[in-house]
């Protein structure tokens, strides 16, 4: 952690919403005229997009058929350690970009599949990492500590399942079947990397369905966010001020002493209500300690 030089780290899975919530993070950036310097944890994958197939097939060949980038040695978490080191001291960096598909490719003159070169950070007021391993800690790595304000994006399992099939079938050409299988090949990883970190984050933010989603793989459509609810839950609720927030989000109640819900049309809203005071301490601080 550091004063003059914040780390805002997102956590979720693939299909959980980061994107999303990292589209209200830019908004409030704007709005208080906050600069960031951002971070895709897919640019940390050990492997580009023909290594990885490789790596899995070695991998199921010795008994692993459970090989994913979920896994940490799938991920250059020693070297995403290092810059979130680096952020801290001197407020300096690097990253890279992972291309996905077409559009990004020629976005970046890159082929997808592969990684763009490494580029500087320039000067900013923080740091914002978005991706699957923002919290992660494991025998050589302890991201959690490094890490200023940590938000977990936590749909519930069918939901998430559900987004990431729409997602890759609309947007990667993925089928159904493909999807599922990797699922299937990720739950070992998901359990011992992914869920972990969600007990080590400040906030979470889980949306869940109030529509049937019991058979994730045959369902048409995405629930909407007026078909859902938002549970946020604060590991430390002290300071909160959650009369405001009641009465600002209309049909909000408390279900828990440190966890509010809230309607799903609501996210916008009430991400920006309880992220901007945060985003703004932590701002003071920085001047206070530069």
């Amino acid at each position: 952690m550091s004063a003059k030089h914040p780390v805002i780290s997102i956590t979720g899975s693939s299909g959980a919403g980061t994107t999303s919530v990292k589209r209200i993070f830019e908004q409030i950036f704007r709005r208080e005229n906050v600069s960031a310097a951002f971070i895709e944890g897919d640019a940390f994958h050990r492997y580009d997009r023909a290594g990885m197939k490789a790596k899995v097939a070695e991998q199921e060949k010795i008994g692993n058929p459970n090989f994913t980038h979920f896994h940490a040695e799938a991920n250059e978490l020693e070297t995403l350690q290092e810059i979130f080191e680096e952020y801290g001291r001197r407020g300096s960096g690097r990253t890279r970009t992972y291309v996905h598909d077409d559009e990004e490719a020629k976005l970046y003159d890159c082929a997808p599949g592969c990684f763009t070169p490494w580029r500087e950070f320039e000067p900013t007021d923080l740091l914002f990492y978005e991706g699957l391993h923002g919290c992660a800690v494991t025998e050589k790595v302890d991201l959690a500590r490094h890490a200023d304000l940590k938000i977990g994006v936590v749909p519930v399992i069918n939901l998430e399942w559900i987004q990431k099939i729409h997602r890759d079938r609309s947007t990667r050409g993925y089928s159904t079947e493909a999807v599922m299988d990797v699922i299937l090949r990720r739950m070992p990883d998901y359990t011992r990397y992914i869920v972990p970190q969600f007990s080590l984050t400040n906030i979470n933010f889980q949306r869940v369905p109030i529509v049937d989603t019991s058979n994730p793989f045959i369902a048409r459509w995405i629930p909407t966010p007026d078909e859902s609810m938002l549970v946020i839950r604060f590991a430390n609720p002290r300071g909160i001020d959650f009369p405001y927030l009641l009465s600002m989000i209309h049909n909000s109640f408390m279900s828990r002493a440190n966890s509010i819900v809230v309607p799903g049309n609501k996210l916008d809203l009430a991400m920006q209500l309880i992220l901007t005071p945060l985003i703004l301490q932590l701002i003071e601080r920085k001047r206070r300690a530069s």
